[in-house]
């Protein structure tokens, strides 16, 4: 059972008691990512993820890793679009230091102007980590296509010339308009004890000065009909394909989910029998939903030798086209909505991933779904339902396209793709 509670100093606390576990998981959710951005400023939400673990007031960096790592726990962090993550997982016992860490952390970081020139360089690897990984580079080059010039589209890492134009200045003004309590939420789950969870963070709360944001709008945008290019020389060509999706929030998200189960979600789906097992195009090939506040879109990635693109890209798409002309049948409903129940299920499982649930929830939905209510959900998709999401998601078909690999000819791959 979730509960929500209001801290004095305004921050949202979201908890989970679950005492039959030895462990528990808290994390400081932000609404800091790459979509609150502009282009000057594009990285800076996960620069700062990298500074909060630089030093404190009272921890350098080593004590910071210390403090969690010598009890057997762990710390990280993560960035995405719409949101930033803090979270340790620990045994149960040492919930205090966990807390008292990530507070530190969050709340009491140094960014040192040393420090920020020093991690430039850290950051500036990573950028060249995704660059030398195709899939990772193709799915930024589909968001750029998809999304085209809205923040929507940027990259989460920035980008080497807004990395070397990051200053101590940026980094402050950020936080401060970001790093509020309305835009902060602590979640934690596992096994603790309440009122002493309540207490202490009470008390390391009462002397910060985390101000409101207030409303912060947002664009409404919609999938661009866009391909990008990137040329690399690499051995595959990296494709990613993109069509309208469900926003943040729809309930018919879950039609969407099992609609992908049956489509290209896993080993069994239409698009990895058809490309992997019957003609063996592809050796990796999925699909996935991409949801945001108030948009989303359906994703196809796959790699493959360049002589096969052009048959690859006739099977998906006469796979779209199967799919909104003859629909699912009622078994393959049941089966896609009980490997979506399953899937939830084993994902329940993990104290962690309960963490991350509730958390991104509240911090992106304001609300908290029970597991109860969300297999109820899934239970309750009809045949009708699926039919208006087949109609709403896959009827246009394939709207935007990134492309990586060597040699690419580009006029023959918008051919391929748009016919």
């Amino acid at each position: 059972m979730y509960k929500i509670i209001n801290l004095k100093s305004g921050i949202r606390l979201v908890t989970e008691y679950i005492p039959y576990v030895n462990s528990v998981s808290v994390g400081i959710w932000v609404k800091s990512g790459s979509r609150y951005e502009n282009q000057e400023i594009n990285g800076i939400s996960h620069f700062i993820e990298h500074m909060m673990f630089k030093g404190t007031k009272n921890r350098t960096a080593k004590q910071i890793a210390e403090d969690i790592e010598s009890l057997g726990g762990q710390i990280n962090a993560f960035t995405a679009k719409e949101a930033t993550c803090y979270y340790v997982k620990m045994i149960d016992q040492h919930i205090d230091v966990a807390m008292d860490v990530l507070l530190d952390m969050v709340f009491n970081s140094n960014m040192n102007l040393e420090d920020i020139e020093k991690e430039k360089g850290v950051i500036k690897e990573e950028i060249n980590m995704y660059e030398d990984s195709p899939e990772d580079l193709v799915g930024d080059l589909l968001s750029k296509a998809a999304w085209d010039g809205d923040t929507l589209s940027y990259s989460i890492l920035g980008s080497h010339d807004t990395i070397d134009k990051m200053s101590r200045e940026k980094i402050i003004n950020y936080m401060n308009d970001t790093y509020t309590a309305d835009n902060i939420v602590i979640a934690i789950t596992g096994n603790f004890n309440e009122e002493n969870v309540i207490n202490k963070l009470e008390s390391f709360l009462q002397n910060i000065n985390v101000k409101e944001r207030g409303k912060v709008n947002i664009t409404n945008p919609s999938i661009k009909s866009n391909i990008l290019f990137k040329q690399k020389d690499i051995e595959q060509v990296h494709i990613g394909l993109c069509m309208d999706g469900i926003e943040l929030g729809n309930e018919e998200i879950y039609t969407l989910s099992a609609i992908n189960n049956y489509f290209g979600g896993g080993t069994s789906s239409r698009l990895f029998q058809r490309l992997r097992e019957e003609n063996g195009l592809v050796y990796t090939i999925y699909s996935f939903p991409s949801s945001y506040i108030n948009c989303g879109s359906f994703n196809i990635y796959f790699a493959l030798n360049e002589a096969q693109v052009e048959k690859a890209i006739m099977f998906i798409r006469e796979e779209i086209e199967k799919l909104y002309k003859n629909g699912i049948d009622k078994e393959s409903i049941r089966k896609a909505k009980e490997q979506l129940k399953g899937n939830y299920i084993l994902g329940l499982e993990s104290v962690a991933n309960r963490m991350f649930s509730m958390g991104k929830s509240l911090i992106l939905q304001n609300k908290v779904y029970e597991p109860k209510e969300v297999l109820n959900r899934i239970d309750a998709i009809t045949e009708d339902d699926v039919e208006k999401i087949i109609n709403k998601v896959f009827t246009k078909g394939i709207k935007a396209a990134a492309i990586v690999g060597k040699n690419i000819n580009e006029d023959k791959y918008k051919k391929i793709i748009w016919g």
